[in-house]
């Protein structure tokens, strides 16, 4: 047996739903640091609109992602 281990098989079977899982967590991730903002300083606020922007952003990209995946899957 060599001593390097082969690459694991690409599966993608899955990739669709823990995409989808994911995108649920960020958005109540939004949902949750929005909650926050009326007990934080303006600097805090500042922080926690700027992470929920780049949430957003991920979220945009994920469900790109999400639409590949599935495209992937039917082919």
């Amino acid at each position: 047996m060599s001593k390097y281990q082969k690459a694991k098989p690409d599966d993608r079977s899955d990739n669709v739903e823990k995409l989808q899982a994911t995108v649920h967590n960020t958005l109540e991730n939004i949902e949750a640091a929005e909650e926050t903002l009326a007990f934080s300083s303006p600097e805090e606020k500042a922080k926690i609109q700027a992470k929920n922007n780049r949430r957003k952003e991920a979220v945009e990209g994920l469900r790109e992602e999400i639409k590949d995946e599935a495209a992937h899957r039917e082919q």
